[in-house]
């Protein structure tokens, strides 16, 4: 195949065969700008974890196989990727596993996958997530028959928790885990995320699809990037540049002492970058969401007509903003304690790692599981089971917990280690991140 090494594309390695995809077809990538994580690395399992069900894809990809080439410049870049070597350092681990048990490990993963399937639980579970549906919409509204019947802050309470709550439904849809038609998920996830909660789809999808391609790698995945309030790594800290920044450097050595205190500020986080994020879709690069812009901008406003309408309902002033920060912080940090556990407690990896070869190994790696129950099933929606969630990110959530006796078997059989801990565990962790690097700027400043 003749490629021009000048024009602006990507090459990556699927299934065994090294593609070349070219600048139009990046742009009119359904999932935008993830599958940019890829450059020049092996995509086979983040294809096949993405793509499930997608006829579409599938298509595509055939059509991208039949002009695959495999030409010097290409031998090269194999040598390459195998000849990386990761350098640890303060909260970042080195990749370790030979390239023969990578190879092994790669194709065992394989036959897991497709055994899972065999089982079943790659299936959709229809009624599942009607029944889901319903009990959440039915939360949401009980708080709006409390906050008529005078509970307020109880229906603030409730709020909180719908919103929550509409955070995992939003996530499976978004996933395409509750049907396999693609374009019905999507419909219902800017329901749920951006008229019922104020996310913005497109903007969590953008964010969390890169997560779930390079997760814990610096420099690609953009949740282990919160500076300048935080710095997980001493890259972190080449961040901060102007003086206000430079300035924030002073309250790291505390991090790991505010760092509980500010988890329920997430939501105001996520939906104050959703609605600059939704208003300047028409312009951005990939033509996803060029045609997506008008409905993420108009679900958008119309949650907040219908928020502060409800706030314009209660009685008197103090009382709206205690029923605002009761709804909107709880709901952060519903959100918030259950999202920082899973990778924030782990080490990170180099972002030339080899590691991004190994699609399960990462995952494996960077992912801890909460201790499962059936109201920890029920409160975290199934992201306690984090490692199979992001091994199968298109699985059911309804699944997972059968899964993970497959994948802790699995684990197991490869060598790797199966992380699942109690909350306050696993919490105490994190912190001891946030703590190592707190350490580390307090010395620097000595």
């Amino acid at each position: 195949m003749v490629v021009d090494k000048n024009a602006y594309g990507m090459r990556m390695k699927v299934d065994g065969k090294w593609l070349y995809i070219g600048e139009d077809l990046m742009k009119k990538h359904p999932g935008g700008p993830v599958i940019e994580q890829y450059r020049n690395a092996d995509a086979t399992h983040i294809f096949h974890a993405f793509h499930e069900g997608s006829s579409r894809a599938y298509k595509e990809l055939e059509l991208l196989k039949k002009n695959a080439f495999d030409d010097e410049e290409i031998k090269k870049l194999e040598k390459q990727l195998e000849g990386r070597i990761d350098k640890a350092d303060i909260n970042v681990a080195a990749y370790d596993i030979t390239v023969e048990q990578e190879k092994k490990m790669v194709e065992s993963f394989e036959k897991l996958r497709k055994k899972l399937h065999d089982d079943g639980l790659m299936d959709e579970n229809i009624p599942y997530f009607i029944f889901k549906s319903v009990s959440t919409l039915s939360i949401m509204a009980f708080a709006f028959f409390l906050q008529y019947a005078g509970w307020y802050l109880t229906s603030a309470c409730f709020l909180a928790l719908a919103w929550q709550q509409f955070g995992w439904l939003t996530h499976e849809f978004c996933h395409q885990q509750p049907t396999k038609n693609r374009k019905l998920n999507d419909t219902i996830s800017l329901f749920f995320g951006n008229f019922l909660q104020g996310f913005s789809r497109d903007w969590w999808k953008d964010k969390h699809n890169t997560h779930h391609a390079a997760t814990n790698v610096i420099d690609h995945d953009g949740d282990i990037n919160l500076a300048p309030l935080f710095a997980f790594i001493p890259g972190d800290l080449l961040r901060y540049k102007d003086s206000f920044e430079k300035a924030l450097l002073n309250i790291i050595p505390y991090q790991h002492l505010y760092f509980t205190a500010m988890l329920p500020m997430l939501r105001f986080s996520w939906t104050g970058q959703s609605i600059p994020w939704v208003f300047t879709e028409n312009t951005m690069k990939y033509k996803i969401y060029h045609r997506n812009a008008f409905w993420e901008q108009a679900t958008i406003v119309g949650h907040w007509a219908w928020v502060f309408y409800q706030l314009y309902m209660l009685p008197s002033l103090p009382l709206r903003i205690v029923y605002f920060l009761i709804s909107q912080m709880g709901a952060g940090f519903l959100i918030g304690h259950v999202v920082t556990f899973n990778h924030n407690s782990v080490d990170k990896y180099p972002a030339n790692s080899r590691i991004l070869n190994n699609f399960a190994a990462l995952q494996i790696l960077t992912t801890r599981n909460m201790t499962p129950s059936p109201f920890i099933d029920w409160l975290w929606g199934g992201l306690n089971y984090q490692i199979e969630h992001h091994l199968f990110p298109t699985m059911p959530r309804c699944n997972l917990s059968k899964c993970m006796t497959y994948v802790k078997a699995w684990c197991a059989e490869n060598g790797l280690p199966y992380l699942v801990d109690d909350y306050f565990d696993g919490y105490a962790m994190n912190l001891q991140q946030l703590k190592n690097m707190a350490e580390h700027v307090h010395a620097k400043a000595a």
